[in-house]
Formats: structure tokens, C-alpha cells, sequence
């Protein structure tokens, strides 16, 4: 089936992160293939990047890509790879 907005194969989906509480002027940005990370102070930041790390990680487990996902396994996934 072909979606309006072209063939559903191509879809790209992307996670964005973006940390509000920098005090210290660094500018932080990390950037993976289905992830852009920016902002935040460096334990906010660092956090960030863990949990997309991981929800690739377990993806990958899966042999799925984030465009296969539904909300509910994604909201899931990031759940279990948020750090304490």
C-alpha cells in the first residue's frame, strides 16, 4: 500500500531529545542515525543519549527499526531504557 506521502518503506522515523537545564554555557549535541540529542546539562544530556542508545539496542534485539514500531511498544521500550 502506498501512503500520500510516498511508499511506507521509506519512512524514517527520528527520536529528539532536548535538555533545558544547561547553567554552565556548554553547548552539548549528539547525533546518531535516528536520533538528534541537544542541550541539557552534561548528567541531562549523558541520560539522553543512554536511553536512545539502549532503545536501539533493544530494537536491534527485536530485528525491528523504530519505523516499525507502534506508540505503545516504543513507549515501552523507551520505559525500559530510561536509567534510573
Amino acid at each position: 500500500m502506498v501512503s500520500p506521502r510516498g511508499d511506507i518503506n521509506n519512512r524514517k522515523a527520528m527520536m529528539f531529545g532536548m535538555g533545558l537545564d544547561n547553567k554552565d554555557g556548554h553547548k552539548r549535541l549528539t547525533k546518531g542515525d535516528n536520533f538528534v540529542i541537544t542541550g541539557g546539562s552534561e548528567e541531562t544530556h549523558d541520560r539522553m543519549t543512554e536511553t536512545v542508545v539502549k532503545v536501539n539496542e533493544k530494537l536491534s534485539k527485536r530485528g525491528k527499526r523504530l519505523e516499525d514500531c507502534s506508540v505503545k511498544e516504543f513507549s515501552d521500550i523507551v520505559q525500559e531504557s530510561t536509567p534510573d
